[in-house]
């Protein structure tokens, strides 16, 4: 597993900085600075990247790209943008995939059903419990809660012609009349 980066670290660098030219930065609010702890604990395999687009110094919106190694999904790579609420972890972050994805728990404007992200969301879970939950997805879709009504119906009932549309749609074909961009790696 990969140490991202320790925010904490550059976080007392900054303070030790600051104090001694007796400068004064802004002030972090609690769901910021446990934004920052989150991912300064924050391990991921080789099939998962983060990205800061804004620096580091906006830890409220990043990019999470996941690369499954295995399942129907192997050899895509799938881009999740996540935009955290300021009230957080009294609020789940936001997240939408921004790509066009034939998946029974994505729709095609890039929402996610994952259970963790809405209804079941609670202030204990944090930034990895919702990366992790997108791995899952991809490694296990799940067709009884789906957005993608027709996915989960091809998962159920036509394990074949489901794995065809995923390969197809991955590599930038049609699947039901959509047209999906190249996600293969």
């Amino acid at each position: 597993m990969i140490k991202l980066f320790s925010a904490k670290d550059k976080q007392e660098k900054e303070a030790k900085a600051k104090a001694a030219s007796g400068a004064q930065g802004p002030k972090q609010s609690p769901g910021e600075m446990r934004l920052a702890k989150d991912i300064s604990e924050l391990t991921l395999g080789p099939t998962v990247q983060i990205e800061f687009p804004d620096g580091k110094d906006n830890l409220l919106h990043f990019l999470v790209t996941i690369k499954p190694d295995e399942g129907y999904y192997k050899g895509g790579k799938f881009v999740f943008n996540f935009n955290v609420p300021g009230v957080y972890p009294h609020e789940p972050p936001k997240v939408k995939c921004t790509q066009k994805v034939y998946h029974p728990n994505l729709d095609y404007d890039g929402n996610v059903c994952l259970n963790i992200l809405r209804e079941d969301w609670k202030p204990v879970l944090s930034i990895s419990s919702c990366i992790y939950g997108l791995v899952h997805l991809f490694m296990d879709p799940n067709p009884d809660d789906p957005l993608n009504k027709d996915a989960a119906r091809d998962l159920t009932e036509n394990q074949r012609q489901f794995e065809l549309n995923v390969k197809r749609s991955m590599q930038g074909g049609y699947v039901g009349g959509q047209s999906f961009s190249c996600v293969t790696r």
